[in-house]
C-alpha cells in the first residue's frame, strides 16, 4: 500500500491523502489568504471524507471537473455539512481563486454521495472501508482501510473526552498502521466539565450585571455546544449566522443518531432565539441583557461584525471567545491587544475579553491514550504544526513513528 500526503503533513489545513493512487482520503483547503488546496491533480476511483470541516472537505467539489465522477464516501452528516460549506464558499467567493469549484460541480456531489453509518463496512475502489466514531463533530468517522493484506487507520479528527454533542471516541480497531492528527499533542487541557462551569459562571456574573454578552463560535458544533450549555444553565441566548443552518442539520431525521442526546440539542434549539438579521435587529438585540452566540469564532467575518461594534465600548459588556484563535486573525489580536480590525476598521474594545478551550480535538493526554492501543503498530504523525517533534517522542517512548512531509510517498 503507498501512501502519499498531498496535505495537513507538518500542518493544519488542506488535510488529503492519496492511497495507491486510487483512494482519497480527504480533499480539504486552507482558508487563509491566500487559501492553500492539496498538491498536484489527482484523479480517484473513490474518495473517502472523515468530517465535515472546511480543512478537511473544502476542495471535495472540484473533483468532479471534467468527466471524473468518483464515489464520494461519508457519514449523513457530513454529507450535508459539505454541501452547506461548499454553497457558503460559492456565495462569498464564485468565480474567484478562493473558491476552487463551480455551481456545477457542487450539484454533482449530490449524484456521487454514498452515506454510511459506522461499524458498515463497504467496498470502495476494491478496499474494505469502515467508519469508527471519531467524537470531534457529528458525524465524524476514524476511517479503517484493508486490502486484505494491509489495515491502515486513518484517526481523522478526534476527541477522547465528551462534549454536549458527543461522547469521546471508544473506538480502537485493529491496525498495522495509524495516520494519527496531533494538533493537540503538545497541550493538556483542563477537564471540559470545569471549563464549561467557569464558562457559564462568566456568562451568568455579566447578564446579572447588566451587560450583553458576545460569544464568537464556529458553525459546525462549537455553536452548538454553547447553545446547550445556555440550556444547561437557563441562560437566554440567540443565535445567529451559519450556526442557524448546522443546528437544523444536526435535528434532521437520520443525523440525530450521531448526537450523544439529540433531546438536549432539541431543547437547546427551543431556548435559543434565532435571528434572521432583518431591519437593524442585530443592534436591537446588542443593546439587550442577553448572550449572543455568532459567528464568525476567530471574528473575520459574519454577524459578530455587527455585535461587536455595538457592545465594545462598554467595560460591563463581555466577548467570550469559544476556540483557538489564529495568528493573525482578529481575534487574535483582541486578545493580544485589545484592539481588532473588525469590518475594515480598527478598533479598541473596552469589553472584557476572555478566552475558554473548548477545541474538539484531543489534548496530548488524549492522543497518547488513544495511540496506547498501538505500540505495535506503525504511526505517521500528521495535522499539527509539531508533527515532528511529537513523533520524535513517540520514538522515545518506544513507537515506530515518522512525521511524513508534504509531498512523501511511503510504501506501508
Amino acid at each position: 500500500m503507498e501512501v502519499e500526503f498531498l496535505g495537513g503533513a507538518g500542518e493544519i489545513g488542506r488535510s488529503a491523502i492519496l492511497i495507491d493512487e486510487t483512494l482519497l482520503l480527504d480533499y480539504g483547503m486552507d482558508s487563509g489568504n491566500p487559501p492553500a488546496f492539496p498538491l498536484g491533480d489527482v484523479d480517484p476511483e473513490a474518495v473517502i471524507v472523515s468530517h465535515g470541516h472546511l480543512d478537511h472537505v473544502g476542495s471535495i467539489p472540484s473533483l468532479l471537473s471534467g468527466e471524473s465522477r468518483p464515489p464520494i464516501h461519508w457519514t449523513p452528516p457530513t454529507y450535508e455539512l459539505t454541501m452547506t460549506l461548499a454553497r457558503d464558499t460559492l456565495k462569498l467567493h464564485g468565480g474567484t481563486y478562493d473558491c476552487p469549484f463551480t455551481e456545477a460541480e457542487l450539484a454533482r456531489v449530490t449524484q456521487v454521495s454514498e452515506t454510511h453509518g459506522y461499524r458498515e463496512s463497504f467496498e470502495a475502489a476494491g478496499y474494505e472501508i469502515t467508519f469508527f466514531e471519531a467524537g470531534h463533530v457529528p458525524g465524524s468517522a476514524h476511517v479503517l482501510i484493508s486490502d486484505g493484506e494491509t489495515r491502515l487507520l486513518y484517526s481523522g479528527d478526534f476527541h477522547t473526552e465528551d462534549q454536549q454533542l458527543l461522547s469521546g471516541t471508544t473506538a480502537r480497531p485493529d491496525a498495522d498502521v495509524v495516520i494519527c492528527e496531533s494538533t493537540y499533542a503538545d497541550t493538556t487541557r483542563r477537564p471540559r466539565d470545569t471549563i464549561e462551569a467557569e464558562f457559564a459562571d462568566s456568562l451568568e456574573q455579566t447578564i446579572w450585571s447588566g451587560g450583553t454578552v458576545v460569544v464568537p463560535a464556529f458553525a459546525i458544533g462549537r455553536t452548538q455546544e454553547m447553545l446547550c450549555l445556555c440550556e444547561e444553565h437557563d441562560l437566554e441566548c440567540y443565535v445567529d449566522g451559519m450556526g442557524k443552518r448546522v443546528t437544523e442539520i444536526f435535528l434532521r431525521e437520520g443525523n440525530r443518531e450521531y448526537l450523544r442526546d439529540p433531546d438536549l440539542l432539541r431543547r437547546a434549539k427551543g431556548n435559543a432565539r434565532f435571528v434572521d438579521g432583518r431591519d437593524g435587529q442585530r443592534k436591537r438585540i446588542a443593546d439587550q441583557n442577553t448572550v449572543i452566540v455568532t459567528t464568525s469564532g476567530m471574528l473575520h467575518g459574519g454577524p459578530a461584525m455587527t455585535y461587536i461594534p455595538e457592545i465594545r465600548s462598554h467595560p460591563t459588556n463581555k466577548i467570550a471567545m469559544t476556540g483557538y484563535q489564529v495568528e493573525g486573525t482578529p481575534g487574535r489580536s483582541l486578545l493580544e491587544t485589545g484592539s481588532a480590525e473588525i469590518d475594515g476598521r480598527m478598533m479598541r474594545v473596552s469589553a472584557q475579553v476572555e478566552q475558554y478551550d473548548f477545541s474538539a480535538h484531543a489534548d496530548r493526554e488524549g492522543v497518547l491514550a488513544f495511540l496506547e492501543s498501538y505500540r505495535d503498530s506503525k504511526v505517521l504523525v500528521n495535522h499539527g504544526d509539531r508533527c515532528d517533534a511529537f513523533a520524535e517522542e513517540l520514538r522515545a517512548d518506544g513507537f515506530e513513528a515518522r512525521a511524513p512531509e508534504l509531498g512523501d510517498r511511503l510504501e506501508i
